[in-house]
């Protein structure tokens, strides 16, 4: 299942932070592309997270510039994805300048998580995971009820359907939280796994942000498309439709 929609808030202002990061994130996988493999070996190794330095206070930069680096196309494209679905609404709520911040704020609790799970790890770990866990976990708590609109492959046939985003991202992170659990011996990194405690930190991050800023959510904004049941059509619920 991939989201491809969701319900947006009303009178919302232009996703200023949330283009701008997709635009970045696009930018640099495609300075990444250009480069040679060795040449790419060397700038992962150089600005991505390396638990190990970062517990000898070596190379702190990289738990910035690592939220920004992609090790392939389909992990660039899933991430930006995410991001691309949900993150305008929490900009909605937070305004352009403190979307932004959380957004870092949340890549550092999961880059930290990372490196707490496995601190004497020398693998370099990137993407932008982390951060974009932390918008689902705040995505949860403002807007629990909000249908996300999915695209689902069942064999040979594709559907969309929608679901609640207390279900799609409950069962999100608890799948994340079964990897991380499942496999504690595995030294995550987005060049050779998933960096399972990355995405918890971040999400846990956003859940208790989420919940410090749900009255702020309450007061200033409304989803846009929660239509009540009269108001729905026949095919607006969790049915599927094939196509």
């Amino acid at each position: 299942m991939f989201p491809i929609g969701d319900d947006n808030v009303q009178g919302a202002g232009p996703s200023l932070s949330t283009w701008g990061l997709l635009v970045v994130n696009v930018l640099v996988f495609v300075f990444e592309a250009s480069l040679a493999t060795g040449a790419l070996e060397n700038f992962i190794t150089e600005y991505g997270v390396i638990p190990r330095e970062i517990m000898s206070a070596v190379d702190l930069h990289t738990l910035l510039t690592s939220m920004f680096l992609h090790g392939g196309w389909m992990h660039l494209i899933g991430n930006m994805l995410f991001l691309w679905v949900f993150s305008n609404n929490i900009e909605a709520v937070l305004g352009t300048p403190l979307h932004l911040g959380f957004y870092l704020a949340g890549g550092l609790a999961a880059s930290l998580a990372h490196i707490l799970s496995d601190p004497s790890s020398t693998i370099p770990s990137v993407g932008a995971s982390g951060a974009i866990a932390a918008i689902l976990g705040a995505y949860l708590m403002l807007f629990p009820r909000s249908r996300v609109k999915l695209l689902v492959f069942t064999g040979y046939t594709m559907g969309v359907t929608r679901a609640n985003a207390i279900v799609f991202l409950g069962l999100w992170a608890v799948m994340q939280l079964f990897s991380g659990v499942a496999s504690p011996g595995v030294t995550p990194a987005q060049t050779g796994g998933v960096a399972w405690w990355a995405h918890l930190g971040g999400f846990g991050f956003g859940l208790v942000v989420g919940w410090l800023v749900k009255g702020r959510a309450a007061s200033r904004i409304a989803v846009g498309s929660w239509p009540s049941r009269r108001e729905r059509g026949p095919n607006d619920g969790l049915s599927t439709t094939s196509r």
